[in-house]
This record gives C-alpha cells, sequence and structure tokens, in this order.
C-alpha cells in the first residue's frame, strides 16, 4: 500500500479541554507542580507528560509536532519559531569543533550563510558539492564528517537528491542524512526514503498563509529528547520557541495542506508546459525536460503532484524586474520572497533569497540574473492566469 501521509494528518484527532473540536490553546509560559519532587523529575527528563517551562515545550507545541512527524513518517518532531531556529539546532547538536559537513551547494541563501559564514567560528567546515552527483558526494567525505545536508527539491534551481542515494552512502559511512523537504511537503517523504532527520520552513506550504514564521525537526524520538535537553540540547539553549498561538494557528492550515498542495502542483504544471512551449527557459521536476524528472517520479507520492515552485530565465536582471513589476500591476502575484501562498510570489533569487552566495558561486552553479522563481497560487482559472502572464511577456519583447 502506498504511504500516504495526508491520511494520516486526518487520523489526528485531538479534544480541547472542554471537548472543542480544536485543542484549547495553552497560553502560559510556566507550569505548575503539585509536588517538588515532579518538578526534579521533570528537570532530569523522567515525569513523561508534565510541562515546566513553554521554552522546553507547551502542549500546544506538542500537537503541532505530532502531526508534523505523522505528515513525515517520524516518531517525532520539535517546532520552532523559524526555519532556521529549527536548522541551526540540528547542526550544532550533531557538530562540535572539528567536524565536518558535506552540503548540496544549491540550497537557501540562509542555510548556506549559516554553514559557510557562521559555523566556521565553531571549527565546523562545510564542503558544497553537487549533490546530484553521488560519486563527488561520496569523495566529499573524510573522518571528521557527520551530516549529509540537501534540500529534496533545491533553492532555487529546483534540483532533485537522491534521497535514497544518499541514504545509503550516509548509512554506509555512518553519517546523518538531513533533508530540508520545504519545497515538497506531502510530495516527497524524505523519511521512508531513509533520511534521517527532516526539516521544514513550516512558514512556507505547510502554514500557506504567509502570517507566521515557524520550522520544525522531524526525527527519532531519541534525538528530538537530544534537541530539548535543558543541559546542553540546542533547541532547549538556543531558545528558538514557537509561541503557542502560532503553534495552534499552523495546526489548523495543516488540515488543508493535502488539498492545497494538489492545487499549487497542478497550477504549477500547467504553466510550465505552457512556457516551455512558449520557448522560455523553464525548470519544473514535472517537466520531461527536467534532468531530474524520472528520479523525482521514483520518490513522489503522486496523488500531490511535482510541487507548485518553478523557475523561468528570461536572460537579465533587468527584464526579470520589469516582469515582476508588471505581473504584481496586473493583479497576478506580488514581487516577494517567501513561498506557498494562496497568490502567486515571484522574486529573481541572485538579488534576493540566494543573495548571502557570493556571485562568482552563484555563476558556478548555474544561478543566472535572469533566473525568476516561482511559487504558483491556488489560482482557481489558471487559464486565464496563463493568458494574462503571457501578454505582459509579449509587451516587454520577452517572448
Amino acid at each position: 500500500m502506498a504511504f500516504k501521509p495526508a491520511n494520516s494528518i486526518q487520523d489526528l484527532q485531538y479534544f480541547g479541554e472542554f471537548g472543542g473540536v480544536n485543542p484549547s490553546i495553552s497560553d502560559s509560559s510556566t507550569y505548575t507542580f503539585l509536588s517538588a519532587k515532579t518538578m526534579f523529575d521533570t528537570f532530569e527528563g523522567n515525569a513523561d507528560g508534565c510541562y515546566l517551562y513553554s521554552r522546553h515545550s507547551t502542549p500546544s507545541n506538542l500537537y503541532l509536532g505530532e502531526a508534523l512527524a505523522a505528515m513525515e513518517g517520524t516518531e517525532t518532531a520539535n517546532v520552532s519559531a523559524s526555519g532556521m531556529g529549527a536548522i541551526t539546532p540540528v547542526v550544532l547538536q550533531l557538530c562540535g569543533a572539528g567536524d565536518h559537513i558535506i552540503s548540496s551547494r544549491t540550497i537557501y541563501g540562509g542555510t548556506y550563510a549559516f554553514l559557510k559564514n557562521f559555523a566556521p567560528k565553531f571549527n565546523i567546515e562545510t564542503s558544497f558539492v553537487d549533490i546530484t552527483k553521488l560519486d563527488i558526494v561520496e569523495a566529499s567525505i573524510t573522518e571528521n564528517t557527520k551530516i549529509i545536508y540537501c534540500e529534496s527539491v533545491s533553492n532555487p534551481l529546483l534540483e532533485v537528491a537522491d534521497i535514497k542515494g544518499l541514504a545509503k552512502i550516509a548509512k554506509r559511512h555512518n553519517l546523518k542524512l538531513v533533508v530540508d523537504n520545504t519545497f515538497s511537503p506531502l510530495s516527497i517523504s524524505p523519511a521512508t526514503l531513509g533520511a534521517d532527520i527532516v526539516i521544514h520552513s513550516l512558514t512556507k506550504f505547510i502554514n500557506g498563509s504567509s502570517d507566521t514564521v515557524g520550522g520544525v525537526v522531524c526525527g527519532t524520538q531519541d534525538f528530538i529528547d537530544e534537541l530539548r535537553n535543558v543541559n546542553d540540547g540546542a533547541s532547549m539553549l538556543f531558545g528558538s520557541t514557537m509561541d503557542s498561538l502560532r503553534a495552534a494557528s499552523v495546526l489548523k492550515n495543516l488540515r488543508t495542506l493535502h488539498i492545497r498542495m494538489q492545487q499549487h502542483s497542478k497550477n504549477a504544471l500547467y504553466l510550465a508546459r505552457k512556457f516551455e512551449a512558449d520557448g522560455l527557459k523553464t525548470v519544473y521536476p514535472g517537466l520531461k525536460s527536467h534532468p531530474c524528472h524520472e528520479l523525482f517520479k521514483s520518490m513522489m507520492n503522486e496523488a500531490y503532484g511535482f510541487g507548485g515552485m518553478l523557475t523561468i530565465d528570461v536572460g537579465t536582471l533587468e527584464k526579470a524586474n520589469e516582469l515582476m513589476e508588471l505581473m504584481q500591476n496586473k493583479n497576478l502575484g506580488y514581487l516577494a520572497v517567501s513561498l506557498g501562498f494562496y497568490k502567486t510570489l515571484f522574486s529573481a533569487p541572485g538579488s534576493s533569497t540566494s543573495s548571502e552566495i557570493p556571485e562568482d558561486e552563484q555563476k558556478k552553479m548555474g544561478l543566472s540574473d535572469g533566473l525568476i522563481r516561482f511559487s504558483i497560487g491556488l489560482d482557481a482559472d489558471i487559464e486565464r492566469t496563463y493568458k494574462v502572464m503571457r501578454e505582459c511577456m509579449v509587451e516587454l519583447s520577452i517572448l
């Protein structure tokens, strides 16, 4: 039977303390104990079901974490105040001074900046490689390597990681495979393919309304317990805690993720096929021209499609900016970073979300000035959207 993560989400049922169909929000920063011994035991990590302080966890955060773990097929999960608030504790929990990381060269700019510029302060070094070439990944492993890090579908070039292949390499060398699945929730389930830890920026598709920043780490109970440990847990000690009100909000939106992802994917595939037929340089995993099209198909949960992200290259940054401004004026979407909103969002990554990556590195990885990254929205009439987009391109002599 095929793995259907949406079913795991919809089978979760929480009752509020007064019988509400939404669980009650735990609006407390600290929690009371009936005995001093229980407080002591909780600080020692031995009192299951007890809460001590909201930086550690809250019932609201645990509800959301449980739902996200069900979605990814992991034992449990820990939510955080942002995507970077999920990524950085994972790296620093797994690595110490002198350790080494192998990372995809095409990753979110904030992650790149952390690994390239900040982690070396802790004497943690990173090799950035073409993650699609498994032989290069394996050849980059040293005796100090602890992590292979990648994104299921990379930001912004939409390269697709061979998660099964990377997992085999990681297990062969006793490494942890950490996968950021932000671009492809439900479409790809990294844990079922062998990933040890799955990360999301909840800000994007999972929340879907561009009103909340959040993150999650999905993994084993043992690893999540390590992150939460009051003595040496990176998530606990860095303090990037999600607010309970926000956790409750994300949980409500999560319930419609399976419906939204189907529509994002449907619309993106339609536009990608049209753009490619028009002669635009178009990258989308659902196109047969994508070098990793068959790989994505072999990993995907078919019902949810190839995701909502696509790119086109219009040649120059000037043309890209003109087109994005015109599309915004035509109410086709917003010239904005981030993704997963109900309206289409578009940006030029080289000068925005990937600006942390030096220009020479951008050129090496194939990130051109004229590249526009689209997060395709939930438009009910995608044919009309395409027609107006095409008119904009004709007006600017792009087509």
